[in-house]
């Protein structure tokens, strides 16, 4: 018989639940409700959330003048959004949630964001061309850094001109290397000129 015992205290327990909750008309409805919610919660972990794919937008090669890049914010009817680390131009669409209207970084699109970058500052204090030659040595680092990463994730488009510098053309056939090659003078820490930063006369 004292086997028995348990087996009747348990029936006894869930008939007692089931009775509080059947006599209650408030605990019928907190029942219900938490039914429909773990089936929605449920319910949406099967559905497949479909997005259509971003339409691939032409490759875009060639250098700007900060009034030129801010034209390239995402606001406009393509949605390209480009953005300057350090002198150069990378076409960050791909990464439009984070650069594009709306998103954490949208400050930094179709802007200069070498010093927001340095600074971790997500705002955009100049809208000119901005030479850097003031940052410290472990901000220029951290600008150096940033710009190895938007190399690796993001398409090079061109350089940001200085005031009077003259845009470059580009070769259709011209690969991300040789662009690479001649804008490797960014890298330079700012104010030292390098004796690279003159135009080749022709």
């Amino acid at each position: 018989m004292a086997e028995e015992k348990p087996v009747e205290e348990s029936g006894g327990f869930l008939t007692n639940i089931y009775l509080e909750i059947v006599q209650s008309p408030l605990n019928i409805a907190l029942v219900v409700a938490i039914a429909f919610l773990a089936y929605k919660i449920l319910k949406r972990k099967e559905e497949p959330v479909y997005a259509p794919p971003e339409p691939q937008l032409p490759k875009l090669r060639k250098d700007f003048t900060p009034q030129e890049l801010k034209k390239f914010d995402g606001m406009q009817e393509d949605g390209r959004v480009l953005m300057a680390v350090n002198g150069n131009v990378y076409d960050v669409t791909k990464g439009k949630r984070f650069y594009g209207p709306g998103g954490p970084y949208a400050a930094f699109a179709g802007r200069d964001a070498s010093r927001g970058l340095a600074t971790f500052s997500v705002e955009c204090k100049t809208d000119g061309y901005d030479d850097l030659s003031d940052l410290n040595s472990m901000e220029m680092e951290s600008v150096l850094e940033w710009e190895a990463q938007f190399k690796e994730k993001y398409d090079f488009v061109g350089r940001l001109l200085k005031p009077g510098e003259e845009p470059r053309n580009y070769s259709d056939d011209e690969d991300e290397e040789d662009s690479s090659a001649t804008s490797g003078n960014s890298t330079t820490p700012a104010g030292d000129s390098g004796g690279g930063d003159k135009p080749k006369s022709e």
